[in-house]
């Protein structure tokens, strides 16, 4: 991702979630989201983090119809379950392309950086009742490690559980 893809990102995130989230949080929250101010925070963010957090994003024709971030799990509990951890931070796909394969690649991507970085396993909050993106990491070797946190948007509960996998460092199992 370079910094003028930061308008084009939250477009994608801020559609994403106006789809995903449909009926799993308030309307009045979703319809109030905008791409500007989403826009202006990504300007504002990018860069942060000395490389440790890392934007990815898929281009189909030119044109970027996915975005996703990753980089060290952060422990706001301060539990201390995910020292060492790598943590799926977002991923978005462009409404029109879900199911083409973008998510796929974008998370296998994400995946494979955070093993060649050494992290033993990848960790990513969902909305418990997104159950459409619940089966797609699940399809991709993630599952509920018993982690849950209250997520409220506007008064209304809307509660995340913590998905895991272990990531398997390159050449692991090899013979030599």
């Amino acid at each position: 991702m370079v910094l003028p893809d930061c308008e084009r990102v939250a477009e994608i995130r801020i559609r994403g979630w106006q789809t995903a989230y449909r009926g799993l949080m308030p309307q009045s929250y979703l319809d109030a989201l905008s791409v500007a101010e989403d826009a202006a925070r990504r300007r504002e963010r990018f860069g942060r983090g000395g490389g440790a957090i890392v934007n990815l994003v898929a281009e189909r024709d030119g044109e970027v119809v996915g975005w996703a971030c990753h980089g060290p799990y952060r422990d706001d509990e301060g539990r201390g379950d995910g020292i060492g951890s790598a943590e799926l931070y977002a991923i978005y796909v462009d409404p029109e392309r879900v199911g083409a394969g973008v998510g796929r690649a974008l998370l296998m991507e994400s995946t494979a950086r955070c093993t060649a970085a050494g992290h033993e396993r990848m960790l990513l909050w969902v909305l418990k009742g997104n159950t459409g993106a619940r089966r797609f990491y699940e399809q991709a070797g993630f599952g509920p490690d018993g982690g849950e946190e209250p997520f409220e948007v506007d008064g209304v509960a809307v509660p995340e559980v913590r998905y895991a996998r272990t990531l398997t460092c390159p050449g692991a199992g090899a013979r030599r």
